[in-house]
């Protein structure tokens, strides 16, 4: 938590010190009519990305699909018209990222894949993206039907210790003749 809100405040000083650094060099005239103008082309980008994405939103809803892609499009072209009104060099360069397709892409891809997704399976307990425990109860002992116990980490076959003796006083015999159903007993 204590990184993203020094990443946070250190964009802020980025742009300070490149927009000094640029006024001194270029004139202030300039510097303020470039931010000004890399806003305005920015701003005209993530609208028309806009609209396109909304589009591709309802085609997709328009067939049954859900749009997963596209939510996320929109999600990073909201990000992107705060950082392109953000008046900044710096900021200009993360809206200009995240709005133009080519350089969005492997950004939703890793999103998707660090953020999202890890986030979806603690929330349901991996019933999201399927990567559901199957193997019985984690934690419990179970035996295979070779007769050797494994807990719910190990699978059977799978090379592992494996504590016959911590065991032995869990194990019920039990007799054949118990559960014989043509047995004359009149007493079940």
């Amino acid at each position: 938590m204590l990184r993203l809100i020094a990443v946070l405040l250190l964009i802020p000083l980025l742009d300070m010190l490149l927009l000094v650094g640029m006024a001194f060099w270029i004139g202030w005239e300039i510097a303020v009519l470039l931010v000004v103008l890399t806003g305005l082309v920015g701003m005209l980008l993530v609208r028309a990305e806009g609209r396109h994405t909304i589009r591709k939103i309802q085609r997709k809803l328009g067939q049954g699909e859900p749009p997963t892609d596209e939510l996320i499009d929109g999600a990073l072209l909201i990000a992107a018209g705060a950082f392109l009104l953000t008046p900044g060099l710096v900021t200009d360069v993360l809206g200009f990222l995240l709005v133009i397709p080519i350089t969005r892409y492997p950004i939703r891809v890793a999103l998707k894949k660090w953020v999202i997704t890890p986030y979806a399976d603690a929330k349901t307990g991996g019933f999201a993206t399927g990567k559901v425990y199957t193997g019985g109860f984690p934690g419990n002992v179970d035996v295979n039907v070779e007769g050797e116990v494994f807990t719910g980490q190990q699978q059977p076959g799978q090379p592992g210790q494996q504590d016959q003796g911590a065991y032995d006083d869990d194990t019920v015999d039990v007799d054949d003749d118990a559960y014989d159903v043509d047995s004359e007993d009149e007493s079940r």
